[in-house]
C-alpha cells in the first residue's frame, strides 16, 4: 500500500474558508474571477485548496502576519466583512501565515478588544508585519504608536484627518461636497 503525505496536505473549500476566516461563497467568487484559485478540482467538482500555501510554508509565530480590519458602527459590519476578505486574499497571496483581527469601534477608541490583542502581539515581538486596508482602519489618531513618520508627516495627516472626520459629520462620510472639501485640502497640503 502507498501512501502520500502530499495528498493529506489538501483540504476542501469549507476548511479552507474557516483557516481564511470567510464564507465559502467568497472563496467560490474568487475562483470565477481567478484572484485565488483551488490547488486541485475533483473530477465531482470538489475544490482542494494546499493547507501550506493556506498558511504559509513557515509556521513560526515570529513569521505570523497581522491583518487588522476596523468600522465604526454596526451599520458598516458589510463593510468590515469586506475588509476582512480583502485582506485575507492579499495575505494568502503572499503566501503567509496570517491572522485577520476584526474590531467594531471608533478609530479613537484604545481599548478594542482587537486593537489591544495586536498591541500585545506587537509588544511580545510575535508577529513580523501588519497589513491594513487603510492606516485610520487602526487609529485615528495616535497611530504613531505602530508606525514612525516625519513630524511634518504627521502634523499634515493629524490636520487632515481632523478636516475629514468634522467635514464628514457636517456634510455625510460619502456626500460629494467632503470629498471636494477634503481634495481641496489634500491639494493645498
Amino acid at each position: 500500500m502507498i501512501v502520500s503525505t502530499h495528498l493529506d496536505r489538501y483540504i476542501k473549500i469549507g476548511e479552507a474558508a474557516k483557516i481564511l476566516g470567510i464564507s465559502v461563497q467568497t472563496l467560490r467568487r474568487w475562483e470565477k474571477t481567478e484572484e485565488f484559485l483551488p490547488d486541485r478540482v475533483s473530477e465531482g467538482g470538489t475544490r482542494y485548496y494546499s493547507l501550506d500555501r493556506l498558511l504559509g510554508s513557515k509556521k513560526s509565530e515570529s513569521e505570523l502576519t497581522l491583518a487588522y480590519a476596523r468600522v465604526s458602527s454596526q451599520d458598516q459590519k458589510k463593510d468590515l466583512q469586506t475588509q476582512a476578505e480583502l485582506l485575507a486574499l492579499y495575505c494568502t497571496k503572499q503566501g503567509w501565515t496570517f491572522e485577520v483581527i476584526q474590531d467594531l469601534g471608533s478609530g479613537m477608541n484604545y481599548r478594542k478588544k482587537g486593537l489591544q490583542k495586536l498591541l500585545d502581539l506587537i509588544m511580545k515581538r510575535q508577529i513580523k508585519r501588519l497589513v491594513l486596508t487603510h492606516k485610520d482602519r487602526l487609529l485615528r489618531f495616535g497611530a504613531e504608536l505602530i508606525f514612525t513618520p516625519s513630524f511634518e508627516k504627521e502634523l499634515v495627516q493629524d490636520v487632515l484627518e481632523i478636516i475629514t472626520v468634522f467635514s464628514a459629520r457636517m456634510y455625510g462620510a460619502r456626500s460629494k461636497k467632503n470629498r471636494k472639501l477634503v481634495e481641496t485640502v489634500q491639494e493645498l497640503l
